[in-house]
């Protein structure tokens, strides 16, 4: 992807930057949330996904194959699930706030998620996405190029490591949706421990209970490939999202949420079933504008608000792409692959002292 300047009129350092309201004003339009429609969302993500895993169960005795290519929609299914429970721990999903509260809860457990612990994160992840400062809340750990050549051969190698697609899409997606989020400290709030708590206490029971009736095996041939399936596509497009090329990086006292929003979320152009499965988080740009608008809002308001029309897009080979890129460069405002790290170590050592 080639490094671009984007020219974002409500942003742009050439014109006087508005007023927060008049961007929040013009986007309330499209937070409204819809019944029809979630309920759209739900009878196209939570029940088809239920349907193919308890018909994966009910196959998997007939043929392994055949179960096995189930895992296949049955990871679109969970993935677009995963988008609902993204969306009610905004409270977006619909008008209610108990509604939100319990689909959300039914939605986390599904995608195996403390729902409190989650939205507390995800929360911190939208107040410090592009913040130099404030990076490690909700985020993938990013170290700056500077960060990376000081520190200690053990911990480059681990971050190298950290940072590669066989750990990061491989192991990744089981650490995200299963490993992770069991994990809690007692240093956290207790709301969000409890949560997390409640939540591999209920996973235990209810994966104990399919262990008595059809063993683990069978759990692990029906669950586990579905869950990488849907992970993998979820932490690639996350990644993406935030670690393109051009992405903006600034520190505390110079960084802007809407500029954030703007220049440091992409649109990701998805074909149009992929578009489905993943709820529309590809318009990301718009979702961090305001997380406030439902899914379903959100490719009306990138077609229609003006200052959406200058966004950083990637395709989805260029999404690929990205994946290459590994450290923050922030005097030019740029990602570096590991190719143009050793490039500019070795110009850094090769100069004549001063």
């Amino acid at each position: 992807m080639a490094t671009q300047t984007y020219s974002l009129p409500p942003v742009s350092e050439s014109a006087p930057r508005p007023a927060r309201s008049a961007w929040r004003d013009a986007i309330g339009g499209y937070e409204s949330s819809s019944l029809p429609r979630a309920l759209f969302d739900l009878a196209t993500s939570v029940l088809p996904y239920v349907c193919l895993i308890v018909g994966m169960y009910f196959l998997l005795p007939v043929s392994v194959w055949l179960t096995l290519a189930l895992a296949i929609p049955a990871a679109g299914f969970l993935l677009r699930t995963f988008i609902v429970f993204h969306d009610c721990a905004h409270g977006s999903f619909t008008e209610s706030k108990r509604a939100n509260l319990w689909l959300g809860r039914l939605a986390a457990f599904l995608v195996f998620q403390p729902f409190a612990n989650w939205r507390h994160n995800h929360a911190i992840h939208h107040g410090t996405s592009g913040d130099l400062d404030r990076r490690g809340g909700g985020d993938v750990p990013t170290l700056t190029v500077d960060e990376y050549a000081s520190s200690p051969w053990r911990t480059r190698l681990g971050y190298r490591l950290f940072r590669s697609p066989a750990v990061m899409f491989g192991l990744g997606p089981i650490w995200s949706l299963m490993i992770g989020p069991r994990i809690w400290s007692n240093s956290q709030r207790a709301r969000t421990r409890n949560s997390i708590l409640l939540t591999n206490l209920a996973l235990a029971l209810v994966i104990g209970t399919i262990f008595w009736f059809v063993g683990p095996g069978a759990w692990l041939l029906v669950q586990l490939p579905t869950a990488i399936l849907a992970g993998t596509a979820g932490v690639w497009m996350f990644y993406v999202q935030h670690q393109f090329e051009d992405a903006y990086w600034e520190s505390s006292e110079d960084w802007n949420y809407a500029d954030a929003a703007l220049r440091g979320s992409s649109y990701l152009k998805l074909p149009k079933l992929f578009q489905f499965f993943s709820g529309n988080i590809g318009l990301h740009h718009v979702h961090h504008l305001s997380a406030k608008v439902p899914n379903y809002n959100l490719q009306r308001a990138h077609d229609e608000m003006p200052i959406f029309r200058d966004v950083p897009v990637l395709s989805v080979r260029e999404g690929l792409h990205a994946i290459r890129l590994k450290v923050i460069d922030p005097a030019n405002g740029r990602l570096l692959t590991w190719h143009e790290v050793k490039l500019r170590s070795t110009a850094v050592q090769s100069a004549p002292p001063a």
